[in-house]
C-alpha cells in the first residue's frame, strides 16, 4: 500500500543545516502536490513548503530564502534542504503529498508519520 516515509531529522545548532527526505512507498501513477508540513509543541500545524507536479512552489513566509524543497521524480522524493537554521524552526516536520493511484485514481492525500527538528540556540 501506499505510504509515505521521512527522514533526516535531528538536533542541529542555531544556523546550522538539515536536508529531509520523503519517499513514496509502493505503487503510484503520479504525485499531485507534495510538501512538508511542521507543528511546534503547543501551535497548530502549518504549511512550510510545497511543490506541485509542474514545478510550483510555495513557501511559509518564515522559512522563504533559507528553505528549498525540491524533488527527485524518478525515485518519487521529495527533499527539503533547510539551511540557517532557528530556534523557532524547532518542531516536528510532517511529509504530505496527494498521490493518485489504482485505488484512487483523481489523488488522495497522505500523510508520513514525521521526523523531529530540533534546532539548540
Amino acid at each position: 500500500q501506499v505510504q509515505l516515509v521521512e527522514s533526516g531529522g535531528g538536533l542541529v545548532q542555531t544556523g546550522g543545516s538539515l536536508r529531509l527526505s520523503c519517499t513514496v512507498s509502493g505503487t503510484i501513477f503520479g504525485i499531485n502536490i507534495m510538501g512538508w508540513h511542521r507543528q511546534a509543541p503547543g501551535k497548530q500545524r502549518e504549511l512550510v513548503a510545497a511543490l506541485t507536479s509542474v514545478g510550483t512552489t510555495d513557501y511559509a513566509d518564515s522559512v522563504k530564502g533559507r528553505f528549498t524543497i525540491s524533488r527527485d521524480n524518478v525515485k518519487n522524493t521529495v527533499f527539503l534542504q533547510m539551511n540557517s537554521l532557528k530556534p523557532e524552526d524547532t518542531a516536528v516536520y510532517y511529509c504530505n503529498a496527494d498521490l493518485s493511484s489504482v485505488n484512487f485514481p483523481n489523488g488522495k492525500d497522505y500523510w508520513g508519520t514525521g521526523t523531529l527538528v530540533t534546532v539548540s540556540s
